[in-house]
């Protein structure tokens, strides 16, 4: 259960990464995460809606969100055909009682997949009742100068009309983009964040929260402000840790941080709600 007046607080099991889906369960029990995010990956147990379905019974965690395997590592994953991979995130999500589904949008070389992307994915929110959040990605870097456009049909959400969105602070730092300025043209289509950091390098670095350069403590007043009632959760690379006692420490300090900035002010002072934060901008 979320703490008073504030979203709930999840952990993806990829911030246990390369530890197992079965270890992030067990971390988010220990730590005092409010649910979990099953990123669909290598790891059989993540592919299996009864293993995971086993994960929540035995640590009484409800799973927030399934993760689709979008990644480059993970191509193979529920077979090549990336609509059934979609089609079978929403099976999972449905299963386990989440009603969002984390999905990125298509590399550039999936043109057939790309071209029909945005409507593609209305048809399956309107189909399965599952709200499929389009997450913000990053031009890939060659120099300094040279930026490659990667994704189809594009790597912001906020230029399309996607009627569910996520955030990714990491991602936003690569791309060198503010997030606030993002979570505003997104509006009330913002409904899931990942919370982590990112200094502004080429690499997808996905800090502690309060580490980076992002001001992510101003992002989640900022949510708090404008009313946001999504999913919050920590998307953070702890694979540098050489023990337990070191992924425990990043695990609660990222917690903490969240726990910190989204507790609202007493008697919600300053208080919007989320359809002031901004037009929506549906890429005209």
């Amino acid at each position: 259960m979320s703490g008073p007046g504030r979203p709930r607080i999840g952990l993806s099991t990829s911030s246990v990464y390369p530890e197992s889906t079965a270890h992030a369960f067990s971390w988010a029990v220990e730590v005092g995460y409010e649910a979990v995010e099953v990123m669909v990956g290598i790891d059989a147990l993540s592919q299996q809606t009864t293993a995971v379905k086993q994960l929540m019974d035995h640590h009484e965690m409800p799973v927030c969100a399934i993760h689709a395997p979008c990644l480059l590592f993970t191509q193979r994953v529920w077979g090549l055909e990336p609509w059934g991979k979609l089609e079978r995130s929403a099976e999972m999500a449905a299963a386990v009682g989440a009603d969002v589904v984390v999905v990125h949008p298509p590399f550039r070389w999936q043109r057939d997949y790309a071209r029909d992307f945005v409507n593609g994915i209305a048809a399956l929110e309107e189909s399965t009742g599952i709200a499929f959040a389009v997450e913000n990605m990053y031009p890939w870097r060659a120099s300094t100068k040279r930026r490659l456009e990667m994704y189809l049909p594009g790597w912001d959400p906020s230029s399309e009309p996607y009627a569910n969105t996520t955030i990714d602070l990491s991602h936003a730092a690569i791309a060198h983009a503010k997030p606030i300025e993002m979570a505003e043209r997104l509006g009330p289509r913002l409904r899931h964040i990942h919370l982590t950091d990112g200094s502004g390098s080429p690499k997808d670095e996905h800090l502690v929260p309060g580490r980076g350069a992002m001001e992510a403590a101003d992002f989640l007043r900022h949510l708090v402000d404008t009313g946001f009632d999504g999913e919050v959760v920590l998307e953070i690379n702890t694979r540098r840790c050489t023990t337990r006692e070191e992924r425990e420490v990043d695990l609660r300090e990222s917690l903490e941080f969240a726990r910190e900035h989204l507790t609202p002010s007493p008697a919600g002072v300053g208080r919007r709600t989320i359809g002031d934060a901004g037009e929506t901008n549906t890429g005209s």
